[in-house]
């Protein structure tokens, strides 16, 4: 025996690891992470929600589950007028639900979907908000109102405007993310011409 069949009877051959990873395991999670890939490149197209320092802080959205009864429980992020669930699918947000509550864009809500097929939302995650006061307007052609501040416009919802009987020109004191851009504005309150400001430092509930 040469020098060289030595050295090859002194390898060892390397054992089978006995944890072999089963594919058929992997591919739920691989879809998972495909859907959630999808998810997000579909709100980035859409512009539906914009990401901000107060969103990232806001609660994690959890996948879709069943709970004990039957129900089933999404959560998504409110977009200004409807809850964007993880899959990118958009769910109805009653508007009188999202005026009482003074709904911000980028709030983390939870749907629950009973087995009688009633919806019943909760505001699970609000994010950091701002408060500033802008000027009510309403499109002539559309007939939606329009809150304008400084060179920006936000939507609100119509509900909010006449639960409160604006009309254009009147004030209105309305909610927004602390930070980033948003579309919509949550009206917290209206300002008819010639009543007193209100005080901007109130803590916001």
């Amino acid at each position: 025996m040469d020098s060289t069949d030595e050295q090859n009877t002194n390898l060892e051959t390397p054992e089978p690891s006995d944890q072999l990873l089963d594919s058929a395991e992997l591919l739920p999670f691989i879809d998972q992470a495909q859907r959630a890939l999808d998810s997000l490149r579909h709100l980035i197209d859409q512009r539906q929600i914009r990401l901000s320092a107060g969103a990232a802080r806001a609660r994690p959205v959890l996948p879709p589950t069943v709970d004990q009864e039957g129900a089933r429980v999404i959560e998504g992020t409110f977009d200004g007028q409807n809850m964007v669930g993880p899959d990118g699918k958009q769910y109805s947000v009653p508007a009188n639900y999202a005026s009482k509550s003074k709904l911000v864009e980028g709030d983390v809500l939870k749907l629950t979907i009973t087995k009688d097929g009633s919806f019943i939302y909760k505001q699970i995650g609000p994010i950091e908000r701002q408060r500033l006061i802008g000027t009510l307007n309403r499109d002539e052609v559309t007939g939606e109102y329009r809150v304008v501040s400084g060179d920006i416009t936000y939507k609100v919802l119509l509900a909010s405007i006449t639960y409160f009987k604006g009309e254009p020109g009147d004030d209105v004191v309305v909610l927004l993310p602390a930070t980033g851009e948003a579309r919509w504005a949550a009206v917290e309150n209206i300002i008819k011409q010639g009543s007193p400001a209100p005080d901007l430092t109130q803590p916001i509930v």
